[in-house]
């Protein structure tokens, strides 16, 4: 087949997928065949991270390519500025076709946000206030969350019944002989495998009880970690679970991602037979990851490597080698500049680097930020090199080794010999981001929201 002088574009994204539960990744026990044979395919980068480690902020910033203290999408009720455009209108403005099937966490009444048709809608389209955090109130605990671990296991629900359907409308779209001719566009957005934590017998009982297992990083007495965890923590309401609990809600989430997996695999066999595969960029990637018992937390919303890295496996014949894996720190913000790049569209403005460039420099910054629920003050991560830095306004911050410390067990910070790894991440934290501006700008955004939202629930 001749190659088109643009690709197609199929971006694959699960919600809430922590890259190391995965074969790629190198679990070893956790069968995702088909990622793996996309990461045989193409390209797997080994560090990347999400723009917020929370849905709405994390897809906004995707789909801008700006930071989320640009566009001001601080939380889960923060709609996407329409103002704002998206790589899906800087493709249409290149001839492209987009189209968005399924989840996207867009909040308000715009459902598009540049796309040109949606085959499959937004489990609850324009659904805001549903997460609404407050930094004038105190942190409690959010209810409903012990109960959501405690009852992890097998079932079927709305959930994987609402996959189902996305990844029929994607392999119907995939079928469609008009798919022959391109360029086109399209993102394929599955729920999974965020919580709650249940999963059809098919998939639990390939982890359930032989594989009940326990985190890596055990929690440590709440009072003696990061204020931050220990806020976070306080949020959750999961302190005391049993090691039974914490092992049947981890078997969950593990038959979840292979759930997942089974839809990645019927979408890519639909992408195959529809005889446009070598003239496609297919990328699997994911919101944020999934702290799963780790360090005490659960879901999201931490700068832990499980909740603030993401599965980035792309895969393109004409451009990609087979098998290659980039162990530089990389960004969904470097994906978005990607996909404008390669299409040959605008790019002007957007924040990142092209995946596909040989020329990465290895000693780039990332950046991931979280000014949501849970806490009650900005902050900041960046990771450059073998190092990450977590900082939290006017509290102390946290730095970490990840080849010698991957668990991020010691934090390195107020040790003399690492000052000077502490004083330079630092000082790439605060260069473009100010946290008494930030906060300041959070605060009233919660004190407009809490006027606007009512009354709604």
């Amino acid at each position: 087949m001749k190659a088109l002088a643009r690709p197609n574009v199929l971006v694959l994204m699960s919600d809430q997928h922590n890259p190391m539960v995965s074969s790629p990744y190198g679990h070893s026990f956790i069968r995702t065949p088909a990622i793996q044979t996309l990461a045989e395919r193409g390209m797997t980068f080994e560090n990347a991270y999400c723009p917020s480690p929370l849905c709405v902020p994390s897809r906004s910033a995707f789909l801008t390519g700006l930071p989320v203290h640009v566009i001001g999408a601080w939380d889960n009720s923060c709609p996407l500025p329409i103002s704002e455009p998206t790589w899906a209108h800087r493709l249409n403005a290149a001839g492209y076709e987009t189209t968005l099937c399924g989840r996207m966490s867009i909040g308000g009444p715009n459902q598009m946000h540049g796309f040109s048709r949606r085959i499959h809608p937004e489990m609850r389209p324009g659904k805001m206030g549903s997460s609404f955090p407050n930094w004038d109130a105190p942190i409690r605990a959010r209810p409903g969350t012990r109960k959501r671990l405690q009852t992890a296991g097998a079932g079927d629900t709305f959930q994987q019944r609402y996959d189902d359907g996305v990844t029929e409308a994607a392999v119907a779209y995939l079928s469609d002989p008009e798919r022959r001719d391109g360029p086109w566009a399209a993102v394929v957005g599955w729920f999974l495998p965020h919580t709650p934590l249940t999963v059809r017998s098919e998939y639990f009982d390939r982890y359930y009880p032989a594989h009940a297992d326990q985190p890596s990083a055990a929690a440590k007495p709440i009072d003696t970690v990061h204020p931050q965890s220990r806020r976070f923590r306080e949020s959750l309401g999961v302190e005391g679970l049993s090691e039974a609990e914490i092992g049947r809600a981890r078997a969950a989430y593990y038959g979840m991602v292979s759930f997942t997996d089974a839809q990645v695999g019927r979408v890519l066999e639909a992408l195959e037979a529809s005889g446009a595969s070598e003239n496609t960029l297919v990328v699997y990637t994911s919101d944020h990851g999934e702290m799963i018992g780790e360090h005490g937390l659960w879901w999201k919303s931490s700068f832990h490597e499980p909740s603030v890295r993401v599965p980035l496996i792309a895969a393109w014949p004409w451009r990609i080698e087979g098998g290659s894996r980039v162990e530089t720190p990389v960004s969904l913000l470097d994906l978005t500049r990607t996909i404008v790049d390669e299409a040959g569209a605008d790019s002007d403005g957007i924040v990142g680097d092209n995946l596909l460039d040989p020329e990465l420099d290895e000693g780039r910054a990332v950046f991931a930020e979280f000014e949501a629920h849970g806490t009650d003050r900005p902050g900041r991560m960046v990771r450059r090199g073998r190092f990450k830095l977590n900082y939290y306004h006017e509290e102390a911050p946290e730095l970490f080794d990840l080849e010698a410390d991957p668990n991020e067990v010691t934090n390195l910070a107020s040790r003399p010999a690492f000052a000077g790894v502490r004083d330079d991440l630092t000082a790439l934290i605060l260069e473009d981001w100010s946290p008494d501006e930030i906060d300041e700008q959070v605060r009233e955004s919660q004190r407009r929201r809490r006027i606007l939202f009512a009354g709604l629930s």
